[in-house]
């Protein structure tokens, strides 16, 4: 499966402000939508990558490997859902480092194309032959 950078880099760009505005404003439902965001990111079908479809129409100059973003996803998704249970337990500091954790990735990738998460996915791969 491939995809088109464009897209994962909108996502990354979204991924940030929302994270910004859980952290700023301290909403668990607003995180518990991006947790659901990555989940659906992990399967191939990111909501954020759907709306870059429908607004830009022109096709990528190049395409790359899905897989290592939808690890990323995967990695996103676990940050996202130790924040939640931190919110949910009043366990402040829980929450705000595991949701920082996540914003600072997806800075990463929106800000400077660096994805955290493909760059672990590659090393897991390199490290563990059966992985591959």
């Amino acid at each position: 499966m491939q995809a088109d950078p464009r897209a994962l880099r909108f996502a990354a760009v979204v991924t940030t402000v929302v994270l910004a505005l859980v952290l700023v404003t301290g909403s668990a439902w607003l995180l518990a939508v991006q947790a659901v965001v990555f989940a659906l990111g992990l399967m191939g079908a990111s909501p954020y990558g759907m709306i870059f479809k429908r607004v830009v129409k022109s096709p990528p100059k190049e395409l790359e490997d899905a897989a290592p973003p939808r690890f990323a996803q995967g990695v996103g998704l676990i940050f996202a859902l130790v924040g939640l249970v931190g919110y949910v337990a009043q366990i402040a500091p829980l929450a705000y480092v595991a949701t920082a954790a996540a914003l600072f990735a997806a800075f990463l990738n929106a800000a400077f194309g660096f994805c955290l998460g493909c760059e672990m996915y590659l090393i897991i791969r390199r490290l563990l032959p059966a992985a591959r």
